[in-house]
């Protein structure tokens, strides 16, 4: 066999001994490349590790190991006369073959829609963000060391896959107290935020081609989920009640689960009438559907009494209830919460343990403990005072600087407030345009799976924005909008 040019290269050019890259691991990497790149072909007797030290001037023992490794890693393989480069599986393609065909996704993913791209520095008017800035960082440290301190080194394993059984008593007994959900700490399943409830709800009820209602316009996040489950999904327009249907809709389209945030709906701000939540109810108990009930930010009450959870309306209610504390505490924390229905609980437990792994067990038990000592009910009675006063100075910056005609919808609870206004002014333009700015509004269009006339304007979060910089926040929207008209 003759010799291929390039193992005299091989042997003759030196190793950098400048480079802080070990001399082993250059020579690895030399032998590799020239392997993957066809220089040293199949079958090819390489050089003993004596000679290959000569040439390069390095130890016999340097050699030896990275040989070694590349016989570890399939490289070469070695039989009693020596070292011999393997014949690799996957044939090296050269620069002049056709390249590879496009990989294959799944086919769901065509029915995701692309949410828009925030640029990271933009906060001002974001929907869903809280007051990071208020928040009570001292306790949280506390409530952080407590839990450091009293670990026990099993707190170091994955624990409990369905949360930390402390967290899970504490979420059992604020929800009853806060948003009346019966429930036990039995039933709670601590997730990675209420985008893993959600995806957990629709592959332990549904199986793929499933139906499921879904509010229009409504949470991106929910859509994912559904639409990941390969479910076909319906849109359900919204009246003044809430999400609307008909007896003939559970004749023609019915559903194995539906969607819906009824406390403050997303992004429109609807709170659906307890009419509407008991019929629902009792239409899905009749034909076997599960509804998901999204607590997203019922915390956060302006005015009136707290809006009671559907959940807790009547015995046995078919219904699985998402919460989460991104917006109550911050997004980063990534804690959320699902409270199974009492006749699925027993059910699922085992499955669940199956499909979960546990973990964040310091975050969870610090939650638990945040919680314990009263931080938390006197964090969301002083959010509550501030969201009140900075969605009062939106709503007059509105009133005083936008400049266009408008509308606006929601606002009794949450962070957000919904501002319609006519189609001659393009709402995903406009929110492009506002980013330039160090804004970040949402196009309300973009939440609808059939977007419609009526379905122009803006979604405007007021959580993560001071007062003070409201008026000219909105001064400058008003100068977009009448830019694009």
């Amino acid at each position: 066999m003759k010799m291929p040019s390039s193992l005299p290269a091989l042997l003759e050019t030196p190793l950098d001994r400048a480079s802080a890259e070990p001399l082993q691991r250059q020579l690895c990497l030399r032998i590799k490349d020239a392997i993957v790149g066809g220089h040293l072909p199949a079958g090819l007797r390489l050089p003993a590790t004596r000679v290959l030290a000569q040439g390069l001037l390095i130890s016999r023992n340097t050699a030896s190991m990275a040989y070694d490794h590349l016989l570890a890693e399939g490289y070469v393989v070695a039989d009693r006369q020596g070292t011999v480069v393997a014949e690799l599986r996957t044939p090296v393609l050269s620069k002049a073959s056709s390249p590879p065909p496009r990989p294959r996704l799944a086919a769901r993913l065509a029915s995701l829609r692309p949410s828009p791209m925030i640029k990271t520095d933009c906060t001002a008017l974001r929907p869903g963000v809280p007051a990071l800035t208020q928040f009570p960082q001292a306790h949280w440290r506390l409530a952080m060391a407590h839990a450091a301190r009293t670990a026990t080194p099993n707190t170091l394993n994955y624990g409990d896959p369905l949360g930390e059984p402390a967290l899970r008593s504490a979420i059992a007994s604020h929800l009853a107290i806060t948003r009346g959900v019966h429930c036990m700490a039995e039933q709670v399943v601590v997730t990675e935020g209420a985008q893993e409830a959600l995806n957990l709800c629709v592959r332990l009820i549904t199986n793929p081609g499933d139906t499921a209602w879904m509010e229009d316009p409504g949470y991106r996040g929910g859509k994912s989920a559904l639409h990941a489950g390969d479910l076909r999904v319906l849109p359900k327009r919204l009246d003044a009640e809430g999400l609307y249907f008909t007896a003939n809709d559970w004749r023609s389209e019915q559903p194995r689960l539906i969607y819906t945030t009824p406390s403050h709906q997303y992004p429109l701000g609807t709170v659906m009438s307890v009419a509407r939540r008991l019929a629902l109810m009792a239409a899905a108990q009749a034909h076997g559907a599960w509804i998901i009930e999204d607590d997203y930010d019922s915390e956060f009450r302006h005015s009136g009494e707290p809006i009671r959870a559907m959940q807790g309306l009547m015995a046995d209610a078919p219904v699985l209830y998402v919460g989460t504390f991104s917006k109550t505490m911050f997004p980063s924390l990534r804690l959320g919460f699902l409270v199974l229905p009492l006749p699925l609980q027993p059910l699922l437990d085992r499955p669940l343990r199956e499909l979960l792994r546990g973990g964040h067990s310091h975050e969870q038990l610090a939650m638990a403990r945040f919680m314990e000592a009263g931080h938390f009910v006197r964090h969301l009675a002083r959010m509550r005072r501030i969201y009140r006063e900075r969605q009062q100075a939106l709503r007059s910056a509105l009133g005083e600087h936008l400049g266009v005609l408008h509308s606006i919808e929601g606002g009794r609870s949450g962070l957000h407030l919904c501002v319609r206004f006519a189609a001659d002014y393009p709402d995903v333009a406009v929110a492009e345009t506002a980013q330039r700015y160090g804004m970040a509004p949402q196009a309300l269009s973009t939440f609808a799976l059939e977007p419609q006339l009526q379905d122009n304007g803006l979604v405007l979060g007021y959580g993560n924005t001071a007062v003070e910089t409201m008026g000219p926040l909105v001064r400058r929207l008003g100068k977009i909008l009448k830019g694009l008209a």
